[in-house]
């Protein structure tokens, strides 16, 4: 992939955030919505497991002293978690429409800023956070650049936490595939999918990394839900992460690495 491909589709991923996140606030502002739901609860509950997991993760980590820094923050599904501890957040993202409707998502919390940029050029100094965190977002950078920056900007003993996609399952993969077809995915972030080599770059510059999987027949959800609902279909897949422990074909991760 070359860098200009690299540069053309960040201009593609962030015009079309900008787009959905105009809609989002419109939406907001017609319907008069004082609370959206966000955060985990906002995840069907056949999927919500890693995200209720990555919560949990967020709070046992930080306190109301702590300085954290949220990567592709978007609209800001999970930066109310932290928000709610009484942490300093500061939420990045390169689509302003987005961080505008995070602002006033978040309206009422003094302990939130908010600055528009690229997680691969992040315009802080070293050691300035003592927690990155990142929901989704790793496949809109490249891997090493962001590392590099996560790295550079923690301070000593600080730590990244996030939960994304694995990129093994073929299954997952061909879906990715069919929505870079109808022009939902760029081929960049494509190539950028986490994988077991990305999480191998963080225990190798990391002092610590804890690793959890989930969802290895996450694909069999849409067959469980039609036949036992969702409640069920959720406890199936639990079940069977917990049983048979799968890496490489699990649909999501979350990790904790401390520098």
């Amino acid at each position: 992939m070359t860098k200009q491909t690299a540069e053309t589709d960040k201009v593609k991923e962030l015009a079309r955030y900008e787009r959905s996140a105009q809609i989002l606030a419109s939406r907001l502002n017609s319907e008069n919505i004082k609370k959206k739901i966000l955060g985990a609860q906002a995840i069907p509950i056949w999927l919500r497991e890693p995200y209720t997991f990555y919560e949990k993760i967020l709070e046992n980590n930080t306190d109301a002293e702590s300085n954290a820094l949220e990567l592709g923050s978007g609209t800001g599904m999970f930066t109310g978690c932290l928000l709610e501890q009484g942490c300093k957040v500061t939420a990045t993202d390169i689509s302003k429409n987005s961080l505008d409707v995070l602002e006033y998502q978040f309206r009422d919390f003094e302990n939130l800023t908010t600055l528009v940029c690229d997680m691969e050029n992040l315009p802080f100094s070293e050691n300035s956070f003592d927690l990155i965190f990142c929901s989704g977002s790793m496949s809109y950078g490249e891997p090493k650049i962001v590392l590099k920056e996560i790295k550079r900007v923690l301070k000593k003993n600080g730590k990244f936490i996030c939960v994304d996609s694995l990129n093994h399952n073929w299954i997952y993969r061909f879906n990715r595939w069919m929505h870079f077809l109808r022009d939902r995915r760029t081929i960049s972030t494509l190539r950028r999918m986490p994988s077991q080599t990305t999480i191998d770059m963080y225990r190798d510059e990391f002092s610590e990394i804890e690793v959890n999987y989930f969802g290895s027949v996450a694909w069999s959800i849409p067959l469980l839900r039609l036949v036992l609902g969702g409640y069920l279909a959720a406890k199936i897949v639990s079940k069977f992460d917990k049983l048979i422990k799968v890496k490489h074909s699990a649909f999501k991760f979350v990790m904790v690495a401390k520098k």
